[in-house]
């Protein structure tokens, strides 16, 4: 039996699927993590007139599958841009995810001191109206003083995240910050990993990169006590990468190459794939291991970074991209 794929559709709390059956040319869903916006495209066909183009600000909720199976919920959007094309005409409709749309908006000055990584993201969360959501391995790391300094908690927050290498991103109403590539909720339980056969997959790509072949990295820091720049290494320093900024104390600049080794470490190998048969229930930081390609392949710790659902009325294939496991 062919599998048909399956969508529910709705607008300003309407269901409107139904109006799009026999009109769907694609539907794309752009998963990503970190404080990227989720993007959804949809394009319909209209030779006939008699599509309504949606106002932009509405609201759409989109449930992706398969027919007979229970779809799964995807999330809710704002439509950003609408476009009416012609001839053959065409409604081309781009929406962002709802709860990243409007990026933390509000510039604010303040420092943090003698904080924790998650008073921070509980202050940030409550601002906001979202509930915070921090990795276990995160929640409880003090730092004793970070300025914020006339910008937004969007920036702040990718700040912060690129300190401790770790994703900060908005998911349902939840604000999330937890360690990049390590697979773990906000927590701290493991995200049980997946099994990506070669035989569901239509095309691949593999890239391995020796990334220089550092052994460690190196940040400088300011000792205002002796008056002198003094370092501090992660991993070895025979061949270590030195990181250009010279930071305020010998905390932030372990930190900071700490964060930098393990993003060497994860940056090492990159595999793409796209599935013949679409897979609703992916998403980021999902960690799998791929059965069937070469042994180098076979045998790396890999997690998702990207999920492309990619539909029309008779096919559905999801693209993903993976990143070498921390």
């Amino acid at each position: 039996m062919t599998m048909q794929p399956d969508y529910r559709i709705s607008l300003q709390g309407q269901l409107i699927s139904p109006e799009f059956r026999a009109r769907l040319a694609l539907l794309t869903l752009h998963d990503r993590r970190g404080m990227q916006a989720d993007q959804l495209d949809i394009t319909l066909t209209d030779d006939d007139g008699m599509l309504d183009i949606p106002p932009t600000g509405a609201e759409l909720t989109l449930a992706i599958g398969w027919k007979g199976q229970a779809l799964t919920e995807r999330g809710t959007f704002i439509v950003d841009e609408v476009e009416h094309t012609g001839a053959p005409d065409t409604l081309n409709i781009r929406a962002s995810s709802a709860n990243m749309r409007q990026g933390l908006p509000g510039k604010r000055t303040q420092s943090w001191d003698r904080v924790t990584v998650r008073d921070i993201i509980e202050t940030i969360a409550a601002r906001h109206d979202l509930v915070a959501s921090v990795g276990a391995t995160l929640a409880g790391v003090r730092i004793t003083h970070i300025d914020q300094t006339d910008e937004s908690d969007l920036h702040f927050l990718t700040r912060l995240a690129e300190r401790f290498d770790a994703v900060a991103t908005v998911k349902t109403g939840h604000l999330i910050f937890v360690p990049a590539g390590q697979a773990t909720t906000a927590t701290g339980l493991e995200i049980p990993p997946i099994q990506l056969r070669r035989q569901s997959g239509d095309q691949h790509r593999y890239l391995k990169a020796e990334r220089d072949a550092y052994t460690g990295v190196t940040a400088l820091w300011n000792n205002t006590a002796h008056a002198r720049r003094e370092a501090v290494t992660v991993g070895d320093a025979s061949n270590a990468q030195q990181l250009r900024h010279t930071y305020a104390s010998e905390e932030e600049a372990l930190e900071a190459a700490q964060a930098e080794w393990q993003r060497i470490q994860r940056g090492t190998a990159y595999f793409s794939i796209t599935q013949a048969i679409g897979d609703p229930e992916l998403f980021p930081e999902t960690p799998a291991w791929c059965i069937g390609w070469k042994p180098q392949i076979d045998a790396t710790p890999w997690i998702i970074t990207e999920v492309t659902h990619s539909l029309t009325e008779s096919s559905y294939t999801t693209a993903l991209q993976l990143e070498r496991r921390s």
